[in-house]
């Protein structure tokens, strides 16, 4: 049978959890032996000791609570911002009192179950002029696609006395979009290189670049006809090329997953992502369409439109899949449910099915999951 904890030591991690310090701690004992004393010898220069110590602690935590208070932060971050990145930024920090500094404030990421904080390392300021802003280069990394508006830093200090930590949850003034990851997922290569394959199949026809050749058809012109090949097999024979004009591909990505879809929902989300990217970063014309979106690449927006939506995309169960509007471009369909999606018409397409994307070890996190001490929303 386990032992119970000394009362000194669940004392001690009672003085933890409140963010005393051990010379916090320390003070604390000398004023309970001095007040002891006191009442014990009913001395008055005691008394005064003791209610000159209490003094010093309240002033304590007055003046600590008064430098945290006013406090903003923000991020001049880049435009675009992918999760799971590590990215150069510059925090500000702004005091809005306008008369009275803040001094010895650290910034950190709020303390939480995330998997990584926001911030790579604490920001220390050993003074915040009142009124002042002040920037530090930093390190930021967001674990999770979604939109950070608020709770997602804590400011501490240990000013005036060092007796306690003191820290305040501190919101951004702005939101941040951070889009899902862009970076190779496992599997999402190999499906890109399938992908690459069935696409160049799609494109084959009349072009500069040589595909195949193939048996002549009725009524093609004569000009395309490989006589070396015709002689050999003795039957009309023709050179295919590739089509000179662009790709065009078709992206649908089905929201209507079962809460048991919801980690595979995740992964799907980001090898959509994925896919999205490199296949713009090639040139190709992408169209994207979800139950309630759609949007032509390059035509109608760029490419971080679509990141955008993605970011910010959760489940809605019981929404059907919209039928294909291009039946001429290549098809590509996310969906936890593929034989949904082929009674919508999406017959030719490549689906992307929880077969095709394992999870991996632990699991994803489900769409709606917010890391702590972050507000993240996956909602619009």
């Amino acid at each position: 049978m386990a032992s119970s904890p000394k009362p000194w030591t669940r004392w001690a991690d009672f003085l933890a959890h409140r963010g005393v310090t051990s010379g916090g701690a320390l003070f604390s004992t000398a004023v309970v032996l001095v007040g002891m004393a006191a009442i014990l010898s009913a001395n008055n220069l005691l008394f005064l000791v003791l209610a000159t110590m209490l003094s010093v602690l309240l002033v304590s935590g007055l003046v600590s609570r008064l430098g945290l208070a006013g406090l903003e932060l923000d991020f001049a971050l880049p435009e675009h911002v992918c999760a799971r990145r590590t990215i150069a930024a510059t925090l500000a920090v702004r005091n809005t009192k306008s008369w009275m500094p803040s001094f010895s404030v650290r910034v950190g990421g709020a303390a939480g179950t995330e998997e990584r904080p926001i911030l790579d390392s604490e920001v220390y300021f050993p003074i915040i002029p009142g009124g002042a802003t002040l920037e530090e280069p930093v390190d930021v990394h967001f674990a999770r696609r979604g939109a950070y508006r608020q709770n997602s830093f804590l400011f501490t200090t240990r000013f005036p006395f060092g007796f306690r930590e003191k820290g305040i949850r501190v919101a951004l003034t702005r939101e941040v979009v951070v889009y899902p990851s862009i970076d190779p997922q496992p599997g999402s290569e190999e499906l890109l290189a399938g992908i690459a394959g069935d696409l160049e199949a799609h494109a084959r026809g009349r072009g500069g670049d040589f595909y195949r050749i193939r048996p002549y058809e009725p009524l093609e012109s004569a000009r395309h006809v490989d006589w070396k090949a015709s002689a050999h097999t003795r039957e009309l024979q023709v050179r295919e090329f590739s089509r000179e004009e662009e790709q065009r591909v078709e992206i649908f990505f089905d929201r209507d997953a079962p809460p048991g879809a919801w980690e595979w929902f995740e992964r799907a989300v980001d090898c959509c992502a994925f896919l999205a990217w490199r296949l713009s970063q090639q040139g190709a014309a992408v169209r994207f369409c979800s139950q309630d979106f759609q949007i032509r690449v390059p035509e109608e927006g760029d490419v971080y439109t679509i990141l955008k939506y993605l970011a910010l995309v959760f489940p809605a169960a019981g929404s059907g899949p919209e039928p294909p509007i291009d039946d001429t471009s290549f098809q590509i369909v996310f969906s936890s449910a593929p034989e949904r999606v082929a009674r919508a018409g999406w017959t030719p397409a490549r689906v992307v099915s929880p077969s095709d994307l394992p999870l991996a070890a632990g699991g994803a996190i489900g769409a709606g999951e917010t890391g702590a001490g972050a507000h993240v929303d996956y909602g619009g």
